[in-house]
């Protein structure tokens, strides 16, 4: 059998704890290469998997012969990363949020195209089994009508979680081009437009920072209409220092749906008529200790790759979320209500 040839672009915590490891756990895959600014990180990688180390991505695509890049850099380097790799003819999957502008995104999109390569964008939620299971919930239909909903997405912050601690990329906005939401929010709105399987219509929104030093957010707080009708609240976070909370409430005509990232139970639908239903399906992956947990992310990627199929999430949907997010960040400039175009 033939292994796809990996490189890992971008080797801080995104990659140690989700994409390498995944990788790692395959057996159709080999490393050929890691890539980081900081040599020190991809030279650790290579000893414990193999592969060359890089500083330059330019370098290692040209000496390189990959099938696969995982795209996990500072969130400004996504779009020419990606694009570059697409043209070197190897399918890319891109952390999100997957640009800074819809140009970007568009251009990401058109390189995959023209170059005939899959490109993915790791919106991880979709694939975390509590989630699938509220869709397939939503979708049976007894619930009804979507009317509001609620959804939070937070924790301590990249402080916490990067591999640079609070000197990380993520508080510096010319090279994260935005904070809490784009790392934490840009997620559920990703999760709720697949969810309901509708678009965001309108946005308002909070985007502010409170407590953390830098000059990106570190909170978010959007009030969503969606095309269905249905008006809600999404809050991201990097100041939940007592814990990681990643739940949804989501209020029908017929009855709530609960997802919690709870240990017993994760998914609970409360019927109108009394009836409770209780679903243990699995963890929401985490950032904290004992919760990284597959995301999925690289098994759909490569799963996609070998069968020749459509990616599970593709740049034209993280381009959809990431229109969101720049809606809520023009509403928080303006002050004002923005029609999601």
């Amino acid at each position: 059998m033939k292994k796809l040839k990996v490189a890992v672009i971008g080797n801080g915590s995104i990659a140690k704890y989700r994409h390498i490891p995944e990788y790692a756990s395959r057996e159709d895959v080999e490393f050929v290469a890691f890539c980081d600014f900081t040599i020190e990180l991809a030279e650790a990688n290579v000893e414990q998997f193999g592969g060359k180390a890089y500083t330059s991505y330019e370098e290692l695509l040209a000496n390189e012969e990959v099938d696969v890049v995982s795209v996990c850099t500072q969130n400004a380097d996504h779009a020419k990363v990606s694009i570059a790799a697409a043209k070197a003819g190897a399918h890319v999957l891109c952390e999100k949020p997957m640009a800074t502008s819809i140009e970007e995104a568009e251009a990401m999109i058109q390189a995959a195209a023209d170059n005939n390569v899959q490109l993915m964008i790791g919106h991880n939620q979709r694939l975390m089994p509590p989630h699938v299971k509220a869709k397939e919930v939503l979708a049976s239909g007894r619930l009804g009508k979507v009317l509001t909903f609620k959804t939070t997405f937070g924790h301590g912050g990249p402080d916490a979680w990067s591999v640079q601690g609070d000197t990380s990329w993520f508080f510096d906005k010319s090279k994260a081009f935005v904070g809490a939401m784009g790392d934490l929010g840009v997620h559920k709105i990703d999760l709720i437009r697949w969810l309901f399987d509708q678009e965001v219509s309108e946005v308002a929104a909070f985007v502010e920072t409170l407590d953390k030093q830098g000059d990106v957010d570190d909170n978010a707080t959007c009030l969503l209409r969606m095309q269905g009708g249905a008006i809600g609240t999404m809050a991201a976070s990097w100041t939940y220092y007592k814990g990681e909370d990643n739940t949804t409430s989501v209020y029908c005509e017929h009855g709530v749906l609960e997802i919690k990232d709870n240990a017993d139970e994760q998914v609970v639908v409360r019927l109108t008529d009394g009836t409770v239903e209780r679903y243990a399906v699995g963890a929401i992956a985490t950032n904290e200790e004992g919760g990284q947990t597959s995301s999925g992310v690289i098994d759909a990627f490569l799963d996609g790759i070998k069968n020749g199929t459509k990616p599970v999430i593709t740049g034209e949907e993280g381009m959809k979320s990431l229109n969101v997010v720049l809606a809520a960040l023009e509403s928080a400039k303006t002050s004002a209500f923005v029609k999601v175009n």
